[in-house]
């Protein structure tokens, strides 16, 4: 057997270390009704409001995902609203990413995203310096926060923004709560959950 194959001591201690590993499950129970009771408070507040959606959109659409694999950490999330097609997307969703951070972001794509647009820099006086930021990236699903990764949604960075944004058939724009921030209090992830959705309903009401 090639040595690179082999378990160092300290991979063979986490390997074999059983309370590493209830320890996961039970994380990962708790994220899963954080992210329930998060559900059920974006329903509430979604339900105020009329929505800039494709026309066969869905309002009770939803989806809980739980993974082990991005960028080799374990990641859970919800998709509330969720509207995914080939074409066109409107999506609020809520991720909690093993080691990193948590993020909330709306992601959209397709013929709204005109729309969208000019209703973000319509309202940009009540959506800027709200800790909300635009992803940088050509890919949707690209979760890092930071220099080359994100910018910040500001007053001063206006003209910034708008230059991202020509011409983009999408975009996403998210908030990133870090987790040295946050306490073991799950109604934290609960309130800064709904706050994000209502920094961003400008974008997507009519």
């Amino acid at each position: 057997m090639n040595r690179i194959d082999s378990l160092t001591a300290e991979e063979w201690q986490v390997f074999s270390n059983h309370d590493f590993f209830l320890k996961k499950s039970a994380i990962s129970a708790k994220l899963k009704r954080t992210l329930e009771q998060l559900h059920l408070a974006l329903q509430t507040e979604v339900s105020h409001h009329s929505l800039l959606a494709p026309e066969d959109f869905d309002r009770e659409a939803y989806q809980f995902v739980k993974g082990e694999h991005l960028e080799d950490c374990p990641y859970q999330y919800l998709d509330f609203p969720r509207h995914f097609t080939r074409q066109e997307k409107l999506s609020f969703r809520s991720l909690c990413w093993w080691g990193h951070h948590i993020v909330f972001s709306l992601i959209v794509e397709g013929p709204l995203v005109k729309q969208y647009r000019t209703n973000l820099f319509n309202n940009f006086t009540q959506i800027a310096d709200r800790q909300l930021s635009l992803s940088l990236s050509s890919s949707l699903w690209e979760w890092k926060a930071g220099t080359g990764f994100t910018l910040d949604i500001t007053h001063n960075h206006r003209s910034e923004i708008a230059a991202v944004l020509d011409r983009r058939t999408f975009f996403k724009i998210s908030r990133f709560l870090s987790l040295h921030d946050l306490n073991a209090d799950s109604s934290q992830i609960i309130k800064a959950g709904v706050s994000s959705l209502q920094a961003i309903l400008p974008i997507i009401t009519p």
